[in-house]
C-alpha cells in the first residue's frame, strides 16, 4: 500500500489531479441533492474542496493559482459568448426598465456592504466583506474579480498578504441561496399575489404584444397598386413584410422582387403584429385560402445556417430570390423569430425558414450548409483569440481619482467584456462565435468547478475554525442582510409602483443575483418561461456590474 500512500501524500502532478478530481466529482454529485426543492449545483464543489483542504491535503500556491485563474477565465468567457448577442438588445423597450431595476439591486447591495463596514466599526475588513457580498448573492465571478484585485494590490506592494476572502464567500453562500428564494416568497406574501391572476394578466399582455410575427392571407383589391412590382409596393407601404406565396388563377408561385401583383391576387404575408393592420388596409382585405394545396409544388423548410463564409452577411446580399426563386420568411435565432428582411445580418446557427420549389430548396440547403455536424465542431480559434485579447484588455491600467492605484479589469473583467463584444460583433471579423448550448455549458462547468475546487482546497485549513467563531456568525448575519434588503426593496418597488408581473419580478430578482437555484424555484411556481426571460434580460448587465463593483470596493478601501 506504499504506492497509494505516496500518491496521496507526496507532491506531484498525479496527486494534484487526483485531489481536484475528487473535489469536483464528489462536489458535483452531492450538489444534485435537493433541500426543500433547491439544489446547490456545481457550487457544492467549493465545500468539498474546503473539506479536502481541512483534512490537510494542500496544493502548491503556483499550481493552485494557475488552475484557479484559468478556470475563472473559461467560465467568464463562455458566459460572455452566450449573453453577447442579446446584451445590447436587452436595453430596448421593457428590458431597459428591468435592467435599471437590476442595476439598482447591485448598487443597493454595495451600499449595504459599505454601511455594514462602518456600522461594525471596521470589525470586518472590506476585502472580507466583498467576499461575503459575493457569497450572499451567489456570484462566483465577483469573488474571482475581488481576488484578482487583491493579487494586483499584493504585487504592487499595497498589502502585505492576500486575505482568504473565500472564507467569507463560503460562510455567506448557503444562507444567500435561501435568502434569495425567501425574498421572492415574502414579496408574494406581502402583496397577496395570486399565481392564477398573474397567469391571466400575462396571457392578456402576450395577446396584445406587437413584437410577434404573424402569418396571414390577403386578397389584393387596391387598384392603385395593381400592376406594380413587389419591391415598389414594399416601398410604398413603408413597412417590413415578406410575401412568401402567391396564388393567381389556382396557380401557386413564390414571388420575386420584380414580380408584378395584380388585382385579385391572393398572397401569404409574414409581418410583425404591429404592421398587420396597415398592410391589410393598403393591400386589400383578409382572405382565406388552403395553402396546403400548394405543397406538392411549393414547400416550406427550415434550414440551419452552418457555412462560416455566410456568417455576418445580410440576407439581401445572398440574392436567394433572384438565384433560386425562393423566399426567406423568417429567421429563428436563440428561440426568437426575426422577419426575413433584406438588411437582416445572418449568423451561424440561425434557423432560416425558406419557401420554394423542392428542387430549389435542396440547392439552398447546399448553399446555406444545413449540416448539423458543422455546428457540433468547436471553434477553438475564436475562444482562444478572444481570451488572448481579453487578458491584454484586462491588463490595461485605468487611473481613477481617489484610488491609490490604477484599476485593471483583470483576468475576470477583461475576458468578460471582450467575449460580450465578440459574441455580438464577431461576425464582422469573420469570427464564428456560435457554440451549441451543451458545448457552452460544458466549458462553463469545467471552468467554474476548477475555480471552486482551487478556492476550497486553498482555504480549507482555516474554514472550520473561522466560521464557527463569533466572527463567523457575524459574517453569516451580514451576508443575509446583503442578500435580502436590496431584493425586498426592489420587489416592493416593482409590485407597488411599477406594477410588474410577479413572474417577471421573480426572474428579475433571480437574475439580479445571478442565482440559478432561485431561477429554478421561480420557474417551478410560474409554469411558464417568463421568469427565464427576465433572468436572461438582466443577467449580462448584472454580471458585468457584479464583477466591476467587487474590484472597485477592494481598491477604494485599501
Amino acid at each position: 500500500m506504499e504506492w497509494l500512500e505516496a500518491l496521496f501524500f507526496n507532491d506531484g502532478i498525479a496527486r494534484v489531479i487526483l485531489l481536484y478530481s475528487l473535489a469536483i466529482a464528489s462536489g458535483v454529485l452531492l450538489g444534485k441533492i435537493k433541500i426543500w426543492g433547491v439544489s446547490p449545483g456545481p457550487t457544492f464543489v467549493l465545500f468539498t474542496g474546503l473539506l479536502i483542504g481541512h483534512l490537510g491535503f494542500t496544493v502548491s500556491r503556483e499550481v493552485s493559482d494557475f488552475i484557479r485563474e484559468f478556470g475563472l477565465i473559461l467560465f467568464i468567457y463562455s458566459i460572455g459568448l452566450q449573453v453577447g448577442p442579446g446584451f445590447f438588445s436587452s436595453f430596448r423597450k421593457g428590458g431597459m426598465q428591468l435592467n435599471l431595476m437590476a442595476a439598482g439591486v447591485v448598487i443597493m447591495g454595495v451600499a449595504v456592504t459599505i454601511s455594514l463596514y462602518y456600522l461594525l466599526g471596521g470589525r470586518i475588513p472590506m476585502p472580507m466583506l466583498v467576499g461575503i457580498m459575493s457569497g450572499a448573492i451567489t456570484n462566483t465571478p465577483g469573488l474571482g474579480a475581488a481576488q484578482e484585485a487583491l493579487r494586483q494590490a499584493y504585487e504592487a506592494g499595497q498589502i502585505a498578504e492576500i486575505p482568504q476572502i473565500a472564507l467569507g464567500y463560503a460562510a455567506a453562500y448557503p444562507l444567500g441561496v435561501i435568502g434569495i428564494i425567501l425574498s421572492i416568497i415574502l414579496i408574494r406574501v406581502i402583496f397577496r399575489v395570486s399565481l392564477e391572476d398573474e397567469e391571466r394578466k400575462l396571457e392578456k399582455e402576450k395577446e396584445s404584444s406587437w413584437d410577434r410575427l404573424e402569418i396571414f392571407t390577403l386578397r389584393l383589391t387596391n387598384k392603385s397598386i395593381s400592376g406594380r412590382e413587389l419591391y415598389e409596393i414594399n416601398k410604398l407601404i413603408g413597412r417590413n413584410f415578406v410575401i412568401s406565396r402567391l396564388k393567381r388563377d389556382d396557380l401557386f408561385s413564390v414571388p420575386k422582387t420584380n414580380t408584378v401583383l395584380l388585382e385579385g391576387d391572393i398572397v401569404l404575408v409574414v409581418a410583425a403584429t404591429a404592421d398587420v393592420e396597415p398592410i391589410t388596409a393598403f393591400i386589400g382585405e383578409a382572405a382565406e385560402t388552403d395553402w396546403k394545396v400548394s405543397e406538392p409544388a411549393l414547400e416550406s423548410r427550415r434550414i440551419i445556417l452552418t457555412r462560416s463564409e455566410i456568417n455576418g452577411r445580410t440576407l439581401g446580399s445572398l440574392r436567394l430570390r433572384t438565384i433560386y426563386g425562393v423566399n426567406v420568411t423568417r429567421v429563428n435565432r436563440s428561440g426568437v423569430d426575426l422577419l426575413g428582411s433584406a438588411n437582416l445580418v445572418l449568423q451561424v446557427g440561425d434557423a432560416v425558414t425558406v419557401v420554394g420549389e423542392v428542387d430549389a430548396l435542396e440547392k439552398v440547403e447546399q448553399f446555406l450548409g444545413n449540416t448539423l455536424k458543422r455546428l457540433n465542431e468547436p471553434h477553438i480559434y475564436t475562444i482562444f483569440i478572444g481570451i488572448f485579447f481579453g487578458i491584454i484588455f484586462g491588463s490595461i491600467p485605468f487611473y481613477i481619482p481617489g484610488i491609490p492605484m490604477p484599476v485593471k479589469l483583470g483576468l475576470a473583467g477583461g475576458p468578460l467584456i471582450v467575449s460580450i463584444i465578440i459574441g455580438r460583433f464577431g461576425y464582422k471579423f469573420r469570427l464564428v462565435t456560435y457554440t451549441t448550448q451543451s458545448a457552452n455549458l460544458m466549458l462553463r462547468e469545467i471552468g467554474i468547478t476548477l475555480f471552486l475546487a482551487s478556492v476550497g482546497i486553498a482555504s480549507g485549513g482555516q474554514f472550520a475554525a473561522t466560521v464557527l467563531s463569533i466572527d463567523g456568525l457575524v459574517w453569516i448575519a451580514a451576508g443575509f442582510l446583503i442578500t435580502t434588503l436590496p431584493l425586498l426593496i426592489a420587489g416592493i418597488i416593482g409590485m407597488k409602483f411599477l406594477r410588474l408581473n410577479y413572474f417577471s419580478l421573480a426572474g428579475l430578482m433571480a437574475g439580479s443575483t445571478t442565482d440559478p437555484p432561485a431561477l429554478a424555484y421561480a420557474g417551478s411556481i410560474a409554469g411558464n418561461d417568463e421568469p427565464a426571460i427576465s433572468y436572461s434580460t438582466v443577467y449580462p448587465l448584472t454580471m458585468f456590474l457584479r464583477v466591476f463593483m467587487a474590484q472597485i470596493l477592494i481598491l477604494l478601501f485599501l
